[in-house]
């Protein structure tokens, strides 16, 4: 596997100040990156939704600490939306602290169309795909594999236009 400055956490819903299944799993994997040396930083993603008195970048980052990530280790951003949004942000934030490498931490489904959009927003990005996934099942992974395949040839037919 290959080191990075920093892991970037894809976002994924909160509810209110506690991470989604989806988002506990990716900041679970996140934190055993950090843990073993693979990366310096953690930067999560995402911002607010509805009502939501928390981004989910806000809660991942109070789970991660209570997970014994460092304070000082975890930036966060909170404006984004959508995976694009989470990436560009995310290089905003890494840019504005002198990080330059990263592994790009999402379900393995997500992961495809994220490392294309690591392409065109210019990073030094690997996958590193979460290692288990709360799509277990074919009535769970089927949906969201066409969910996926959706959004991928939607950002793929914009591209030129972008």
């Amino acid at each position: 596997m290959v080191k990075a400055d920093a892991a970037i956490v894809l976002g994924a819903a909160a509810w209110d100040d506690e991470p989604s299944p989806v988002l506990r799993e990716r900041i679970n994997h996140a934190n055993w990156l950090y843990e073993n040396g693979y990366a310096e930083k953690i930067i999560f993603t995402g911002g607010k939704s509805g009502k939501d008195m928390f981004a989910e970048s806000e809660a991942a980052r109070e789970y991660a600490i209570k997970n014994n990530v460092k304070t000082e280790d975890i930036l966060i951003e909170t404006k984004s939306a959508i995976t694009e949004e989470n990436l560009q942000y995310a290089l905003n934030v890494a840019s504005n602290n002198h990080l330059e490498t990263f592994l790009i931490v999402g379900d393995p489904l997500h992961m495809k169309r994220a490392m294309l959009m690591t392409e065109n927003v210019g990073m030094e990005a690997y996958s590193s795909p979460t290692q288990s996934s709360v799509y277990t099942s074919l009535k769970t992974k089927i949906p969201f594999f066409f969910r996926e395949l959706f959004f991928y040839i939607g950002y793929m037919i914009s591209c030129p236009f972008r």
